[in-house]
C-alpha cells in the first residue's frame, strides 16, 4: 500500500459526499436565489436520525445491520421530503429572491435546530455501526467496503442529479428559473412549484449525504456547520450556482483536505481551503466553471 494512493482513495470519498451535499446547496441558491444556512441542519438530522433508528430496529426485528440502515435511510428521506415542503411554504416561500431576510430568517432556523437536536438527540457522538465488515485492496490502497459503498452511491446520485437537469421537463424548468426567472414566467411556468420542488431537492441531497456519512463519521448535533462551511468553499471555488462546479469544487476540497491533514494537519488543511478560496476570489471572482454575467 502506498501512502499517496490510500490519500487520494480517501479524498476522492470524502470529496464524492462533499458534492451531493453541495450541490443541494446549489440548486436552492440557483432557483430561489437565496443562501440557506441551515442547509447543514438537513443534513444533520438525516444522519443523527439514522445513527438513532438503525439499533432500535435490530433489536426490535433481528435485520442485519445493512438492511435496518437502508430501511432506516429510506424512511429519513422521507421524513425529510416532508420537513423541507412544509418549511419551505411556512418559512422560505416569503423569503424567495430576498437575500437579506433570508439571511436572517435561516441563521436564526439553523440556531433553533441546533438546539432543538442537542435536547432531543443529545450531545454524545453518535454513528452506525459497519454495514459490511472489512476492507478490500483498490489500485495499491486498502478502502472499507462501507466507504466504497457510499463512494458509489454518492457518484450514482451525482448522475441521477445531472440526468434530471439536464434531460427531464421538470428538471429543465428547475434550470430555466434559475437562470432567467422572468422568462420562465413568459412561458408559462409557475415558478412558486418550481422553487418548492427545488427547495425540496436541495434538502434532500444535504439529507442524503447525512445519511450516507453516518456509517463512517461520528455526529454530532453541530457536524452540520462543518459540512456547511466546506460547502460555501466547495461553491466560491466552483462557481455559484454551478452544477459542474459543485462537482469540480467538492473533489479539490476533498483532495486538499485528505492530503494537506495528513502531510500537515487538519488545522493547516482547512487554512489551505481558506487560501485557496481567497486566490479563486482574486484571480476568477465568478468561480472556475461559472460563466461571467452579461
Amino acid at each position: 500500500m502506498t501512502i499517496p494512493t490510500q490519500l487520494i482513495i480517501n479524498g476522492l470519498q470524502i470529496g464524492a459526499v462533499y458534492v451531493v451535499f453541495a450541490l443541494g446547496l446549489t440548486l436552492i441558491f440557483g432557483v430561489m436565489k437565496i443562501i440557506n444556512f441551515s442547509h447543514g441542519e438537513f443534513f444533520t438530522l438525516a444522519g443523527l436520525a439514522v445513527a438513532m433508528l438503525v439499533p432500535l430496529l435490530r433489536a426490535a426485528t433481528g435485520l442485519p445491520n445493512w438492511a435496518a440502515y437502508a430501511v432506516c435511510f429510506v424512511a429519513t428521506l422521507l421524513l425529510m421530503a416532508v420537513i423541507g415542503a412544509v418549511l419551505f411554504k411556512t418559512v422560505f416561500a416569503r423569503f424567495a429572491r430576498d437575500p437579506v431576510g433570508a439571511l436572517i430568517v435561516t441563521l436564526g432556523l439553523s440556531m433553533l435546530l441546533q438546539s432543538l437536536f442537542s435536547w432531543f438527540f443529545g450531545n454524545a457522538p453518535r454513528k452506525v455501526p459497519p454495514l459490511v465488515p472489512g476492507t478490500m485492496s483498490l489500485l495499491g490502497g486498502r478502502v472499507s467496503y462501507d466507504r466504497l459503498i457510499i463512494f458509489a452511491l454518492a457518484i450514482i446520485l451525482t448522475a441521477g442529479l445531472w440526468y434530471f437537469l439536464q434531460r427531464t421537463r421538470s428538471g429543465l424548468a428547475l434550470r430555466a428559473v434559475s437562470e432567467d426567472r422572468e422568462a420562465a414566467l413568459l412561458q408559462g411556468m409557475d415558478d412558486r412549484h418550481v422553487m418548492l420542488a427545488g427547495f425540496v431537492i436541495g434538502s434532500l441531497l444535504s439529507a442524503l449525504a447525512g445519511g450516507l456519512i453516518a456509517p463512517t463519521t461520528v455526529l454530532t448535533p453541530l457536524v452540520g456547520a462543518d459540512y456547511l462551511t466546506k460547502a460555501f468553499i466547495i461553491i466560491i471555488v466552483g462557481g455559484t450556482g454551478s452544477i459542474p462546479g459543485a462537482i469540480v469544487g467538492g473533489f479539490i476540497v476533498g483532495m486538499i483536505e485528505s492530503l494537506a491533514g495528513f502531510y500537515l494537519d487538519s488545522t493547516t488543511a482547512l487554512i489551505a481551503l481558506f487560501v485557496l478560496v481567497s486566490a479563486v476570489l482574486l484571480v476568477r471572482p465568478q468561480g472556475i466553471l461559472s460563466r461571467v454575467a452579461r
